[in-house]
């Protein structure tokens, strides 16, 4: 991106420009433009910036673990949430980790609470979704629910939902560069 950003800044542009170029496992749009529209719903909607950057970057995992997105689509959980939350963290803190860590759970959690949001997920993400675990048991919806994160990952999942639009214009990286150096340590 450009030699005056962060380290952090350009090992993400570099991810985004090479396997975020990739299909976004079985949806319309590539996963680089999932998590741009994603990250630009978050700003839309006056997030703080550790939960714009959160909704940015909630997806690495796919792409910077041992399983990738496609283990997922095979029927394997990659734990793409906890694998970006641990990539992300020798940069970002929790307030940016912890939503992407809990990014699935909020989905499964979601579908255990609210019974008309299963109906509005896409057929990939409900896919997904028995392979992760299926919606949230009892016990689960109470240690979620405990977690100081939990509502910030139900409003990234709401719009990691939501940002599957082929003909979204968004903002490219480079718009979200100042906001990733500013937080990135």
């Amino acid at each position: 991106m450009d030699t005056t950003w962060p380290v952090a800044v350009d090992v993400i542009a570099r991810l985004f420009a090479s396997e975020g170029a990739a299909d976004y496992l079985g949806e319309p749009v590539s996963q680089a433009a999932h998590m741009l529209q994603a990250g630009a719903l978050a700003e839309r909607a006056g997030a703080p910036p550790e939960l714009v950057a959160a909704a940015l970057l909630h997806d690495v995992g796919h792409f910077t673990g041992t399983r990738t997105g496609q283990d997922l689509m095979r029927g394997t959980d990659n734990r793409h949430d906890d694998q970006g939350a641990a990539w992300l963290a020798q940069w970002f803190g929790p307030q940016v980790t912890e939503p992407v860590r809990l990014h699935v759970a909020a989905k499964r959690y979601l579908c255990a609470v609210e019974p008309r949001y299963l109906s509005g997920l896409s057929a990939a993400s409900v896919y997904t979704l028995g392979v992760q675990g299926g919606p949230m048991r009892p016990d689960e919806i109470s240690v979620f629910e405990a977690s100081q994160h939990a509502s910030a990952a139900c409003q990234l999942r709401r719009w990691d939902d939501a940002a599957k639009d082929p003909d979204a214009v968004v903002p490219p990286l480079a718009h979200f560069a100042p906001l990733l150096a500013a937080l990135a340590g």
